[in-house]
């Protein structure tokens, strides 16, 4: 199979998407001839033109709105949001709006978006630049929230959220864009709220979301030399989130580290053990441990931005304790 970069895997699914169906079109700043900064949507604008990739003025609010309202009206809009942390300026839009148009319309509404941003720390661009905001738009009902972690993932879960009829935002880590995978050349689609299990284990589950899976991955290897099992997760989706591949696991191993790049506090982490721990208590070993960002703005300094995020070294070391049982006492 061959392989090709996250990058391309996302240019590829829109552009089949866009020659498959008239009606899906892509707006953003910098989307057209730039090709974003990260240049993922390079070329679409030579095939498509400027009526279907459409570059937009520095208004995020504006062009945003624009695109709910063209998918009230029959259009399948692919918003690009040029970085996760511009997610602020769109909350009215997006959760107010998008969000809540089918059910305030008695389901005669439906709001076909997909809102395409990054995430991610530890490039260098400081604190509105850095941010993992996917919790943020978990909490509201109406959306759903994918976060591919390889070209793969990006490459199907992109096609299956351009074909709903949800409003959808798919978070990309922007660390990633490179990264190649194998990816089939005929068309493929991967069903929200499936999860992967990239690896499997028997003495403890490592969850991780977007980039965290690599992290999950290289922690489970490490895992495997000292002789501990780790079974790794990949749940895809946050929403819909397939709590039966992830409780069926942790009733297998009875120990878990959900793993997010997102602040530790109110986060994803939260989310995942809260459920793991309500309905799979009684096979646990250990309490389930989270792992998530420092609960800090990101800094610009190199040094101090690689402190804020999971390593796998240290998810080994909490692994370690876990199965060990030094943590069923922690504070």
């Amino acid at each position: 199979m061959r392989e090709i970069t996250l990058s391309q895997a996302v240019n590829e699914a829109i552009a089949e998407e866009m020659r498959r169906d008239p009606t899906v079109f892509l707006m953003g700043e910098d989307v057209a001839e730039a090709g974003t900064p990260f240049k993922v949507l390079s070329g679409l604008v030579e095939e498509f033109g400027t009526d279907r990739v459409i570059d937009t003025p520095i208004s995020e609010p504006g062009f945003v709105g624009l695109a709910v309202g063209a998918a009230m009206t029959g259009a399948r809009p692919i918003v690009d949001l040029m970085f996760g942390d511009f997610i602020y300026l769109v909350m009215d839009q997006l959760c107010n709006q998008a969000a809540k148009q089918h059910y305030m319309s008695g389901g005669k509404l439906t709001v076909p978006m997909v809102l395409r941003t990054n995430m991610g720390a530890t490039r260098r661009s400081a604190a509105q630049h850095s941010q993992s905001l996917q919790a943020l738009v978990a909490h509201i009902p109406g959306l759903k929230v994918a976060m591919p972690s390889s070209a793969y993932e990006a490459k199907g879960l992109m096609k299956t959220a351009i074909r709903d009829n949800n409003p959808v935002v798919i978070f990309e880590d922007k660390l990633m864009y490179q990264d190649k995978a194998p990816v089939p050349e005929e068309e493929f689609l991967i069903p929200f709220g499936v999860a992967n299990v990239k690896r499997e284990g028997t003495d403890i589950t490592l969850i991780g979301t977007s980039s965290m899976v690599q992290v999950a991955e290289k922690a489970a290897e490490l895992l495997a030399a000292e002789g501990i099992s780790a079974e790794v997760i990949d749940p895809r989706t946050i929403v819909p989130l397939d709590e039966a591949t992830l409780l069926e696991s942790v009733r297998k191993t009875s120990r878990a580290i959900v793993i997010d790049e997102g602040h530790q506090s109110y986060g994803v982490t939260a989310e995942i053990a809260s459920r793991l721990n309500e309905k799979a208590f009684y096979h646990l070993d250990a309490p389930i441990l989270r792992m998530g960002a420092m609960d800090v703005p990101v800094p610009f300094s190199p040094a101090l931005e690689d402190l804020t995020v999971p390593t796998p070294e240290q998810v080994v070391a909490n692994a370690r304790k876990l199965c060990a049982g030094e943590l069923i006492h922690a504070a």
